[in-house]
C-alpha cells in the first residue's frame, strides 16, 4: 500500500457569483502521507475549506485530480463516491452536526450503524473511542445536556469509531474557547500518534497550527508555504513547480456555476 493517501495535482476551483467568477483555489499541488497530522491554514477566503471539501468528494474540482488512496475522484461514480465518504473517511464539521435526539453513544457510532457493523463490536468501539476523547460516563448524553467542547469531542469519537483512513477537521474549535480548543487539538494529536489516524485538519487558529506536523498555508486560493513544523520543506511540495502552476491559474478557469462560500 503506498505511503501516499492524498494527491492533489494542480487544482483548480471556481464559483460563480451573479456574472462575477471567484478563484477559490489556483492550481493546487500537494500530498499527503499516512499518519500525518497536517493543518490547512489561511485567513477566511484563502480557500483551505474548500480545499478540503474536494479531498472529502463533497464537492468536484473545475480542473485538475485529486486521488485519494490510489482512486482517482473524477472517474469514480456517485455511489462509489459515497461509499469512499462513508467507509474510508471521516468528518469532523464547525458546527459539530450532532443528531439532537441520539445520545452521545448513538451519535459516535451512527457512522458504524450505516456501514451495517453488529451491535457487539459497534459496542467495543464506541466504548474505547469515547473513552480515548475523555467521554466516558458521558455515553447517554444528549448533545443539549453536554458541553461545546464535549459536542465536539463526540464528533471527533464519530469520526475515528469506524477507523477511517483519513479524517478531515473544518476549523473544529472555531466555535470553542481557548481552553476546550487546546484540549481537543491535543487530544486529536494523541490519536494521530498513538494509532496513526491521518488528519488534515482547516484552520486559522495557532493553538491548531502549533500542534501540526505540517503546516500547509493558503492565500487568495495558492499554497505559499508547505513546511514540517521544524522548518523543513514538506514531500512533494516544490516551490518552483507551484510558483509556475499558481501563475498559470491566475489566468483563470472555467466557471460551475456554483456559489462561493467565502472560504
Amino acid at each position: 500500500m503506498s505511503d501516499v493517501i492524498v494527491h492533489v495535482k494542480n487544482v483548480q476551483k471556481t464559483y460563480k457569483q451573479g456574472s462575477i467568477e471567484v478563484h477559490a483555489l489556483r492550481g493546487v499541488t500537494l500530498e499527503l502521507a499516512r499518519g500525518e497530522f497536517a493543518v490547512l491554514a489561511g485567513s477566511s477566503g484563502s480557500g483551505k475549506t474548500t480545499l478540503l471539501n474536494l479531498v472529502g468528494a463533497l464537492d468536484v474540482p473545475t480542473t485538475g485530480e485529486i486521488d485519494v488512496e490510489g482512486r482517482m475522484l473524477s472517474s469514480m461514480t456517485g455511489k462509489d463516491l459515497a461509499e469512499l465518504r462513508l467507509r474510508r473517511l471521516g468528518f469532523v464539521f464547525q458546527a459539530y452536526n450532532l443528531i439532537p435526539v441520539l445520545s452521545a453513544y448513538e451519535n459516535a457510532e451512527y457512522v458504524m450503524l450505516l456501514q451495517g457493523e453488529p451491535a457487539e463490536k459497534r459496542r467495543e468501539k464506541v466504548m474505547k473511542v469515547l473513552e480515548s476523547v475523555g467521554l466516558k460516563g458521558m455515553e447517554n448524553r444528549r448533545p443539549t445536556e453536554l458541553s461545546g467542547g464535549q459536542q465536539q469531542r463526540v464528533a471527533v469519537a464519530r469520526a475515528i469509531a469506524s477507523e477511517p483512513a483519513l479524517v478531515l477537521a473544518d476549523e473544529p474549535t472555531a466555535n470553542l474557547d481557548s481552553k476546550t480548543g487546546s484540549d481537543l487539538v491535543a487530544t486529536m494529536r494523541k490519536l494521530n500518534e498513538e494509532h496513526g489516524i491521518t488528519f488534515l485538519i482547516s484552520s486559522h487558529d495557532p493553538k491548531v497550527i502549533r500542534h501540526a506536523a505540517r503546516v500547509i498555508r493558503l492565500e487568495d486560493g495558492a499554497i505559499v508555504s508547505d513546511e514540517r513544523q521544524n522548518g523543513k520543506p514538506a514531500v512533494g511540495y516544490n516551490p518552483v513547480d507551484a510558483a509556475t502552476e499558481d501563475s498559470e491559474a491566475w489566468r483563470g478557469g472555467n466557471a460551475d456555476g456554483e456559489d462561493y462560500d467565502g472560504d
